[in-house]
């Protein structure tokens, strides 16, 4: 019989020999799934021999992985600010990088968390973002927009799993068909360019949905659409805070300014990649300038024009 350890061992070489990016902690993860134990229980016992069931059972999540499918879609769930997440084929996996528009949004709202806020999650896949601002915003509300019907199902699910079921309120439609006013709207829209797709990596360009990766001749249809919207969607007071693409955040910002919306600080990511991109309404005698909003909120975080 083979041995926790001998078991890794084999998975991790396979798995690096497929070009995967972390073999061991990919390995861990499967083989802690095929034997139904913790990480904890699977490093204390390494010696632990495994039953032929559960080898075989290990051995066709390990080939799934070797094929380039995400672990998360192996085991169908996935972790996004601490919660854990379903995920299917019907909605893009959540990543670490997403968190920064949860953490833009709580900032930006300081002391206010206890407000009856109104809040909107443009494109909202599986619900990360706007679940996860609901389990820190315990008096707001928000609706979850998209146009899949298969994916607000699974949305439904997880607000459900995180206890805000009675808070969200998915909507199915474009962002043409959603009315306002909200304190905030946040999004992570589809923002790849449509001839860079067939270039990424396996894991995502074969297996997340591609309606949540096209984002258009330039990538940038999606925010086009969404600032056009926002006027009408906030409320004088309230803010967007919008996920974007390596290079991106410049053009994002010129969308918002166009928009009258006042900048806020743009958020990087550990790479120092601009990641989400900010704006907030304001009274009409500081925005009344042709698009001046955008260029007072520079001037007073001492940017020049």
């Amino acid at each position: 019989m083979t041995s926790r350890g001998e078991a890794l061992d084999l998975a991790r070489r396979l798995l690096a020999g497929a070009g995967v990016a972390d073999p061991r902690r990919d390995a861990r993860k499967l083989l802690a799934a095929a034997l139904g134990i913790d990480d904890a229980e699977l490093i204390a016992r390494p010696e632990t021999e495994i039953r032929e069931d559960e080898e075989a059972r290990f051995s066709l999540l390990v080939k799934r992985r070797a094929a380039r499918e995400p672990v998360a879609r192996i085991l169908g769930e996935t972790e996004f600010w601490g919660i854990a997440l379903e995920v299917t084929a019907d909605v893009l996996l959540p990543r670490p990088e997403t968190e920064h528009v949860v953490e833009a949004a709580l900032a930006w709202l300081g002391q206010r968390r206890d407000e009856r806020l109104r809040l909107a999650d443009l494109g909202t896949g599986s619900g990360a973002i706007a679940i996860a601002l609901l389990c820190e915003l315990p008096e707001a509300e928000a609706i979850g927009l998209d146009i899949s019907a298969k994916a607000l199902s699974v949305a439904r699910r997880n607000a459900g799993r995180s206890g805000v079921s009675e808070r969200f309120h998915p909507v199915q439609g474009d962002f043409s068909s959603l009315k306002g006013p909200f304190d905030i709207v946040v999004s992570n829209p589809p923002y790849i360019a449509s001839g860079e797709i067939a270039g990424l990596m396996p894991e995502v360009r074969s297996h997340d949905p591609a309606q949540a990766l096209d984002g258009g001749e330039d990538g940038l249809a999606a925010y086009r659409a969404i600032a056009a919207r926002l006027p009408a969607l906030l409320k004088t007071g309230g803010a967007a805070f919008l996920e974007v693409g390596e290079g991106q955040a410049e053009a994002v910002e010129r969308l918002l300014g166009e928009a009258r919306l006042a900048a806020l600080p743009t958020v990087t990511d550990l790479a120092a990649i601009g990641r989400v991109v900010s704006g907030e309404t304001k009274p009409a005698s500081l925005s009344e300038t042709g698009g001046g909003g955008f260029r007072i909120a520079k001037k007073a975080l001492g940017k020049p024009d």
